[in-house]
């Protein structure tokens, strides 16, 4: 996975089918035209995101989207309010669509719901999300230490950090995600 990896792999790499069939039954899909905002910067969020297709940009003071520094894309099978979700605060930052983007909304009130009363799930769901920020972190910590994006110009050291174990689930997660994208409904 060049330059970035999918984090939305993560999550369904632990996930098992079960799981899957229902985040498909319970997201909604939406469609953002370029230039819509997905994210208000300050503003609690109703759901978790899962990228279908498109790319959007994550905005430091994107009030004003104008005049906002990008911090980061985001693309297809990456996560959009994970972090939100966990700490149920709100977004430091604002999220816009770069082109049209198709996206899995996952309701944050079922979803808090499901983790609530599926231990099996909670436990499935969060070790997934583990995994999201820890890969998350450490390339931050990378790209502080070595004051530039190390995994752009060494994607394979990128991969080297990662156990097998967790490797191999990944190739999996990416036959779910291909599996979920066909099956979500509008």
């Amino acid at each position: 996975m060049p330059n970035s990896r999918k984090k939305a792999l993560f999550i369904l790499s632990q996930l098992n089918n079960d799981d899957i069939d229902w985040i498909v039954q319970k997201g909604k899909k939406e469609i953002l035209p370029p230039g819509t905002l997905l994210i208000h910067e300050g503003r609690q969020l109703d759901a978790l995101y899962i990228v279908l297709k498109g790319t959007l940009s994550v905005l430091l003071d994107g009030e004003d989207t104008e005049s906002a520094k990008e911090l980061a894309q985001i693309s297809t099978a990456e996560l959009v309010g994970e972090v939100s979700f966990i700490d149920a605060r709100p977004p430091l930052a604002t999220v816009k669509a770069i082109e049209e983007t198709h996206l899995l909304a996952i309701p944050r009130r079922q979803l808090v719901t499901k983790l609530q009363h599926d231990m099996g799930f909670a436990s499935r769901f969060y070790h997934g999300i583990s995994l999201c920020l820890a890969d998350r972190m450490r390339g931050t910590i990378r790209h502080l230490e070595y004051g530039r994006s190390i995994e752009l110009e060494h994607p394979d050291l990128d991969l080297e950090d990662i156990n097998p174990s967790v490797l191999e689930n990944l190739a999996l997660a990416q036959a779910k995600f291909n599996w979920l994208m066909e099956n979500v409904r509008a």
